[in-house]
């Protein structure tokens, strides 16, 4: 889903918006979110889930084409752990969906921890 189909489905959702309004409620929101994480604040939305700020140490790399080693500083990167009803819908839903059979059809997400 991406933001104008948020925006879309906020408007589809509520008849007394218009697709403008429906358009600045989601910046609205996504703009709080986004300063808050800058301040260094937890964001947390009950169901949902939180959205918070890991730090990552400093740490030497390597430039994958050459092989030379690079020094890679340290940063603030935000991360989001989703909330139990968040999960346990999430799971339910696949699940009625056809269950192994329906996450076969997922794209494969990079970087996944499952096995």
């Amino acid at each position: 889903m991406t933001r104008s189909d948020l925006v879309e489905e906020l408007a589809a959702r509520f008849g007394q918006l218009t697709q403008r309004d429906a358009e600045l409620a989601v910046k609205t929101i996504l703009d709080a979110v986004g300063d808050a994480l800058v301040r260094g604040q937890r964001i947390e939305i009950r169901g949902f889930g939180s959205f918070s700020i890991n730090h990552r140490l400093a740490r030497m790399g390597r430039n994958p084409r050459s092989g030379e080693a690079v020094h890679i500083p340290q940063k603030r990167v935000p991360h989001f752990k989703p909330g139990k009803a968040l999960r346990e819908a999430v799971d339910q839903r696949t699940t009625e969906l056809g269950g192994a059979q329906a996450l076969a059809s997922l794209p494969a997400q990079r970087n996944s921890h499952q096995p």
